[in-house]
């Protein structure tokens, strides 16, 4: 995580309280991909904030507003596992994309408690989990952050007799689940950082799963990979760039049940050439919806205005190959971004993640998996991710076949959460009127 390069502005100003009698709203005539799979059904039924019934030919309750998907696609709404959220409007832009939970990796309390407040409390921006301050070294990373002005000063341990009260202070401060940063800087282009001893890693984890809090394990390299999967991590938060994919780490990494966010793109920016989130913000159908700052910036070369000099080892095809081998051998593959890296944009890149996915060969089915079910199973959230009845009524309406063609999720025709359709064509004209 680096730098962010803008902020996108709190685009309408004001905000939509939860009601407690949303609208009832009929969807029909549409495709319904439930999260795993496209289901014998043409209509889905919300009334409130949850789901009423899914089948073929519904009849619309008496007061239910009806929306005619015209043959697109209805999905669960997206869920963007890999963020550092910092500022209510990127909640706000998340939802604008369909992006209706997002999964963040590092926020400081200060930061974290309007966040929470926000998505608890309105419904024109998406919800939000955290794993609050990640456990890291003294000046490991992202302590460089703080040098930055990103973050303010955080605490970090010095060892595994430090373990069992950072863990219970990120407990105390509400965290979701842990976020344990194994990084020593050496693919990082800025030089090697200390890093967590093994035993203290050790001491984390076991720490976290005496609280139930699941933890994800940010790497690199493989061996810092091993290391996280020997450890009993639950999750790896990138995969590697220092070593090409290979049968023994994958035996290794499935053997212990873990899941995977590789963030491909990110890692395509940082270790390559790809102008990925370039092709999508010049899309007619999504540029409207984002701010000509950040816009500007996407289109930047970040690269050189921070001096970034990574490794010549390192390579995103290992990253995208490892996410190809582990989705064959059946580990869980979710969606993330890393959004608040220069060249991404929350909810816009989810996008791209999406297309990454299925370039390193997963089926489409399998990648809009991996941002609406998978990481719904694996963060332990059963209110979403899935279209069933009883389900949160957060919702994606696009034109076409995203199970076929994986650009139809930018096809955005409507984005519902806890029931409520977020105001798009108000959010872009507010958008135009400070262009």
């Amino acid at each position: 995580m680096f730098p962010r390069s803008t902020t996108p502005p709190d685009a309408a100003g004001g905000s939509t309280p939860l009601n407690p009698t949303p609208a009832i709203t009929l969807l029909r005539n549409v495709r319904v991909f439930d999260g795993r799979r496209t289901l014998d059904a043409d209509s889905v039924l919300v009334r409130g904030e949850f789901l009423a019934a899914v089948g073929a030919g519904l009849d619309a309750p008496a007061g239910a507003r009806v929306v005619d998907g015209a043959g697109g696609t209805v999905l669960p709404g997206l869920i963007d596992a890999h963020t550092h959220t910092m500022q209510v409007a990127e909640l706000r832009q998340a939802l604008a994309f369909g992006v209706t939970t997002e999964l963040d990796m590092f926020c400081v309390p200060e930061l974290l408690h309007p966040l929470r407040a926000a998505a608890s409390t309105r419904t024109d921006v998406a919800d939000i989990r955290s794993a609050g301050i990640g456990a890291t070294a003294p000046s490991g990373h992202p302590s460089q952050l703080v040098d930055m002005g990103v973050y303010p000063e955080f605490p970090t341990l010095a060892g595994a007799s430090e373990a069992a009260g950072f863990v219970a202070a990120r407990a105390a401060e509400g965290s979701d689940y842990l976020k344990v940063i194994i990084e020593d800087g050496s693919t990082m282009g800025w030089g090697r950082q200390p890093h967590l001893d093994a035993a203290t890693i050790s001491e984390l984890i076991a720490h976290a799963h005496a609280r139930r809090m699941p933890v994800l394990a940010h790497i690199s390299t493989r061996a810092d990979a091993l290391q996280a999967v020997d450890s009993g991590a639950d999750g790896l938060a990138h995969l590697f760039v220092d070593h090409p994919a290979d049968p023994e780490f994958v035996q290794r990494a499935v053997k212990a049940g873990i899941f995977a966010i590789p963030t491909i793109t990110t890692f395509e920016l940082l270790y390559g050439t790809s102008r990925r989130e370039a092709d999508y913000v010049d899309r007619p159908h999504l540029w409207p919806y984002l701010d000509p700052a950040l816009r500007e910036a996407l289109l930047a070369d970040w690269r050189e205005h921070l001096a970034w000099q990574p490794p010549r080892w390192a390579d995103a095809r290992h990253t995208r190959d490892a996410a190809q081998m582990l989705h064959q051998a059946g580990m869980p593959i979710l969606a993330g971004t890393d959004a608040a890296h220069p060249r991404t944009a929350h909810g816009l890149s989810l996008h791209a993640e999406l297309a990454a996915l299925v370039d390193a060969g997963l089926p489409p089915a399998a990648a809009l998996t991996a941002a609406t079910a998978a990481p719904a199973e694996v963060f332990g959230l059963a209110d979403r991710g899935r279209i069933e009845t009883g389900r949160q009524a957060d919702l994606l309406l696009v034109a076409g076949d995203p199970t076929r063609d994986i650009a139809a999720t930018g096809e955005i025709v409507g984005v519902w959460r806890r029931g409520h359709r977020f105001d798009r064509e108000a959010y872009r004209a507010a958008l135009d009127a400070g262009r």
